[in-house]
């Protein structure tokens, strides 16, 4: 998949110029451009698949991105850092595009289970420098091609840079909560490693989802384990941060 990731008309929601879109209706800007049609009518989609498109609004397709700019191919060892919903569907997207070997690290059984359906081969429950020692094990010394970081605190940076291999790619897709990270000798510059991600331009992958969660190739959706209405956002923002659920989907 070919595509141009930049663009100086893009922007964020949920600012002071653009609202959120957790409510009843919306003001889309650029809406031409930004609003996509789903083939088919509402009423002919299950719960299941519902789910899934909505995944293409962010987290999915921001695993993909992260996949993506990782340029993750055809025999890669993969390393993902975080059990969310976007280090899962990095899971899912790195298992898409073709890589050999996939180690997950995260410690909430629950949600690695559902790495593991998702394409994980390894799950890596240990955190700092006891979980960079076991994926540098389990890749017999020499770490992995591509790293995901989808966290975006500093401990899973450094897990990052501990196991991507010389010349490998860490893409960052967890909002990261710092300005300032190693990228000297002992971290980026000594092995070759680049530094990729950033936000997800999900729009640009958006036709491709929509074809592989029609045509069953996928099913992202598999990360809500919730569902409450949007009068309850507070509760499911809650259980969320308390861990309580993995991803609450809101209806109207």
């Amino acid at each position: 998949m070919s595509l141009t990731l930049r663009d100086v008309h893009g922007g964020f929601y949920g600012g002071p110029e653009t609202g959120g879109l957790q409510a009843e209706l919306a003001r889309i800007p650029q809406a031409d451009g930004s609003l996509v049609v789903v083939p088919g009518a509402a009423n002919d989609f299950s719960e299941e698949m519902l789910a899934s498109l909505l995944t293409l609004s962010d987290v999915y397709l921001t695993g993909y991105h992260g996949a993506h700019m990782g340029g993750v191919e055809a025999g890669n060892t993969v390393t993902v850092i975080g059990d969310g919903a976007v280090g899962l569907s990095a899971v899912l997207a790195s298992r898409q595009l073709g890589a050999e070997r996939i180690i997950l690290m995260g410690r909430h059984t629950s949600r690695t289970d559902l790495g593991v359906e998702f394409g994980a081969t390894d799950v890596v429950a240990e955190r700092g420098q006891e979980g960079i020692a076991k994926v540098m094990d389990l890749t017999s010394g020499e770490g992995s091609h591509v790293v995901i970081e989808a966290v975006g605190h500093m401990p899973a940076y450094e897990q990052a840079y501990g196991v991507v291999r010389p010349g490998g790619i860490i893409s960052r897709v967890g909002v990261p909560q710092y300005e300032e990270a190693p990228i000297g000798f002992g971290s980026l510059f000594g092995k070759n490693a680049r530094l990729a991600g950033g936000p997800a331009p999900v729009r640009a992958y958006m036709e491709c989802g929509i074809e592989q969660v029609l045509g069953g190739e996928i099913i992202p959706g598999k990360v809500f384990d919730r569902s409450l209405s949007l009068s309850d956002a507070p509760a499911a923002y809650a259980a969320m941060d308390h861990r309580e659920a993995l991803k609450v989907m809101l209806t109207v």
